[in-house]
């Protein structure tokens, strides 16, 4: 005993366990103590105050967290390791007139890094040849043949969001220099390459360990124009470049903090001038008709910039992303769509079959993970991820094929899982394996797959995963009913982006009388709520039909709830009003 007391914080108006059997956590009294004092020395909106409060932010920098410039934030590029010999090499090949080749992953971090470099040459009138691999032939990053054949033709490769681990392909690239920018763990040793550039290099420091790929690429640039600059000549526009880099940061899940926060924000203003063909014929195609935020990059354009390099043809996004041609962008755009819709049918069938099996292997450890015969590799991320957020566990999704599984992983907050997989590959257990915290990828022999997954959980154990059961629900404060206006939202939204690391605010409505259920598109509910006093807020619950959740709401019988979501602006015929993207509800009064 060390004389402390151990006392629980109190449930958030009591709720214990919820519809969805969660714990609601709101803000703490020392939270709330320090928005008020933050709303007498600034006068900003008391919501806002206790958002930026929750995000650590003090009142005395309130004003220029709300309004982050890049130029402030942005890192001197020289920081970053070999970033010297990374421009330097770059320059010489653009001053000398050599053959360029760049070689990006299939995701949307490398197309949108791809993009970067493409569009950088084009404006300074050179041009250089694009590789992407194949997903299921050629797999994740740089390989022998592909290596060997670019250097045959070239003098300089730029490997973007892979190469860092490619020891091999590198050393097969006989007869041309190779730059690698790219933000994957790093192991002990670094391949033989002119520069390899990346924040999460093992002698790197960590501190801009958070950055995408495209922001490393960005920085290359951004150095590549000073050095320019000195010698009296001008670089390309980078500033107009930063709708590239939003998108990777935001469809990477790179967190939105520091200068990620500055460079999405900015990229979304870049981005809202629609000058860029590609990304306006995808906004377009994905019926992005309002200023785009980072929900419209995660959730509609980068799904359907990544399609192409999950079932279709590999370079198709970074091909959108770097055309300046509007009909090749609009064709490339449409066919990007119809994939997209292809890689949700086939997504849907492995989910239900992936959760099946984890269900029936147990979800109370620290680790779920399944794996099928022909499951396509280009779904098992996404399906990974939907894993974890059902069971709040590290998650694997593997596809079979000939003996040998490909796989990905996703993980939780707290849990490094990328070192956890690189270490496995060390160990032998797998074929190949790396990747990020939050991220990874593996491929494994079929019959070493119970082995690996049994010492992947014993090492995220360590780490603490699966000790908690579903995640409490983290709650901003509390508002009534006829407080939920658009008004509210665009003051919230002045605290975003929100995304990674930095989640859009979550409220909690107590005491609402449900006046309304209805079933809208496929299994959503469509909920208004009052608060008995004549202000009423509409909500929907997304996938609620047939959950504990839906069918508490559905089934109300006249008792009250108190109920949990985030705010939105709906705009229907061109009127806008408050709604509620309903998350979560709980009896009102036990």
């Amino acid at each position: 005993m060390d004389g402390t007391l151990d006392i629980a914080v109190p449930a958030f108006l009591n709720v214990s366990a919820s519809a969805s059997g969660r714990r609601w956590v709101g803000p703490s009294a020392d939270e709330d103590r320090l928005a008020e004092a933050m709303v007498q020395a600034t006068r900003l909106p008391r919501v806002l105050c206790g958002l930026l409060v929750r995000r650590g932010v003090e009142a005395g920098a309130a004003a220029a967290f709300l309004k982050p410039l890049v130029k402030d934030l942005l890192p001197d590029p020289l920081t970053l390791r070999d970033m010297d010999r990374a421009a330097a090499r770059f320059l010489q090949a653009v001053r000398r007139g050599e053959r360029i080749a760049v070689f990006a992953d299939y995701d949307v971090d490398g197309g949108a890094s791809a993009a970067l470099v493409l569009s950088w040459l084009r404006a300074m009138g050179r041009e250089a040849t694009l590789y992407v691999p194949d997903r299921i032939d050629e797999g994740y990053g740089p390989n022998d043949v592909a290596m060997a054949g670019l250097a045959a033709q070239h003098d300089l490769i730029v490997c973007v969001d892979c190469g860092t681990l490619s020891h091999g392909p590198i050393a097969a690239a006989r007869g041309a220099d190779v730059i690698v920018l790219d933000h994957h763990l790093g192991a002990e040793t670094l391949p033989d390459a002119v520069a390899v550039v990346n924040p999460n290099r093992q002698d790197e420091d960590g501190a801009l360990g958070h950055l995408c790929a495209a922001t490393v690429v960005f920085l290359m640039l951004v150095e590549v124009n000073r050095r320019l600059r000195a010698d009296g000549e001008r670089g390309s526009d980078l500033m107009a470049m930063l709708d590239l880099v939003a998108l990777a940061t935001v469809a990477d899940v790179a967190p939105l903090i520091g200068v990620n926060r500055a460079l999405v924000r900015s990229g979304l203003s870049v981005m809202a001038q629609r000058q860029r063909p590609g990304l306006r014929a995808l906004a377009d195609i994905a019926g992005v008709d309002t200023m785009p935020t980072a929900y419209h990059l995660g959730y509609l354009l980068g799904p359907r910039v990544n399609a192409g390099g999950r079932i279709g043809m590999a370079n198709l996004g970074a091909r959108l992303l770097s055309t300046d041609d509007p009909h090749e962008a609009a064709a490339l755009a449409e066919r990007l769509d119809k994939l997209n819709a292809e890689r949700r049918e086939i997504e849907a069938q492995v989910k239900e079959a992936a959760l099946v099996q984890a269900e029936a292997r147990g979800t109370s450890g620290p680790l779920v993970w399944a794996a099928g015969e022909g499951w396509h590799p280009g779904v098992v991320g996404i399906v990974a991820a939907r894993l974890k957020e059902a069971t709040n566990r590290p998650a694997v999704v593997i596809g079979l094929e000939d003996g040998i599984g490909k796989g990905s992983a996703r993980s939780v907050a707290g849990v490094d899982l990328g070192a956890a997989i690189q270490r496995l590959a060390a160990e032998g257990l797998l074929l190949k394996g790396g990747g990020h915290r939050m991220a990874a990828g593996l491929t494994v022999e079929e019959g070493k797959i119970e082995a690996a997954m049994a010492r992947l959980g014993e090492l995220l154990a360590r780490q603490g995963a699966g000790r908690g059961g579903p995640a409490d629900l983290t709650l901003d404060g509390l508002l009534m009913p006829g407080a939920a206006t658009v008004e509210l939202v665009e003051q919230v939204e002045a605290a975003g982006p929100f995304g990674a690391s930095a989640p859009s605010p979550r409220f909690a409505l107590a005491d609402c009388r449900v006046l309304q259920t209805r079933e809208v598109g496929t299994g959503h509910l469509k909920v208004t709520v009052g608060d008995g006093l004549g202000a009423r807020l509409d909500g929907i619950a997304f996938g609620a039909v047939g959950t504990a959740l839906g069918t508490a709401l559905a089934g109300h019988g006249g008792r009250r709830f108190h109920v949990a979501g985030r705010l939105e602006v709906n705009v229907w015929q061109g009127r806008k009003s408050a709604q509620l993207k309903l998350e979560d509800a709980a009896p009102a009064g036990g």
